[in-house]
């Protein structure tokens, strides 16, 4: 018997999917749905994100992505807005209709996130933060759970099922990269983790290729694999002027480079028979 119980298929053989919405705007991940993520890594200031969240409401994104808290690896590195950005994401979601995916770092931080934040994502550095899982497990909202910098995939299964045994079964699995002793790239993206995955659990599995690679010329051929080799959808970093962002900025797309990725997308969910188009 496999150590992931509610996670495995022999569980639940029936693929999982997960709706969730924002004003009249409904969004599904699985079910066939080719599902676009976008946004810039961190909310910055309000005109910026609000300009760029206008933008990828009309450019085939789907759910809108902001960062208010990031853990950064030197504590002098910008760590986002805070609560202080709280406003901003309501704002957004207001104009575009889109829900909102961001991260949450402590405990402490839930109810205070929770009226602003329609999906909460758990970082690949919290992915074995047990407390944080099992207080995710107890809330109504679907949690977006990155893969840990060097975990297993049998780890990464084990921490969702911390959420799943406190009653939350609405989990996002996102493939992110792993930390291997390569160089010339962020991470070391996991496409066969994609295939396996579907093997081995009913959720819905999604990839960011902007953390996996670290690159934004890699960023289109990395979701084209990822939804070719059978993704939910993907997670992408966008910024107006990535020269100027305080975070990320070397792996997001910019405006241009995101429209050509969703080109790319629309093309390719038609070959996979994938609904892409809302």
């Amino acid at each position: 018997m496999k150590p992931f119980k509610l996670a495995s298929r022999d569980y639940q053989p029936k693929d999982t999917h997960i709706e969730v919405s924002a004003g009249k705007r409904r969004v599904i991940l699985g079910q066939g749905y080719c599902t676009v993520i976008a946004g810039p890594c961190a909310v910055e200031n309000r005109a910026d994100y609000l300009a760029v969240a206008d933008f990828l409401a009309r450019s085939g994104a789907h759910i809108l992505r902001g960062g208010l808290f990031k853990p950064r690896t030197s504590p002098y590195s910008f760590r986002g807005m805070g609560r202080e950005g709280l406003e901003v994401l309501q704002e957004a979601r207001q104009l575009t209709e889109m829900p909102i995916v961001s991260e949450v770092l402590d405990v402490r931080d839930l109810e205070a996130l929770y009226p602003y934040v329609d999906i909460f994502q758990v970082g690949s550095r919290n992915m074995q933060n047990y407390t944080l899982l099992e207080e995710l497990g107890q809330v109504d909202k679907p949690i977006l759970l990155k893969r840990g910098l060097s975990a297993t995939i049998e780890e990464w299964l084990l921490a969702a099922e911390y959420i799943l045994s406190e009653g939350n079964a609405r989990i996002i699995l996102c493939e992110r990269g792993i930390r291997t002793f390569e160089q010339y790239t962020r991470n070391t993206v996991d496409i066969g983790a994609v295939v396996l995955l579907k093997e081995l659990t009913h959720l819905p599995v999604i990839v960011d290729p902007s953390h996996a690679t670290g690159k934004w010329k890699m960023v289109i051929p990395v979701a084209k694999a990822a939804v070719a080799a059978g993704a939910d959808g993907v997670m992408v970093e966008v910024h107006q002027e990535p020269d100027r962002a305080l975070s990320d900025g070397k792996q997001s797309l910019t405006l241009d480079n995101y429209q050509l990725l969703i080109r790319q997308l629309q093309e390719l969910a038609r070959l996979e028979q994938k609904i892409i188009d809302r």
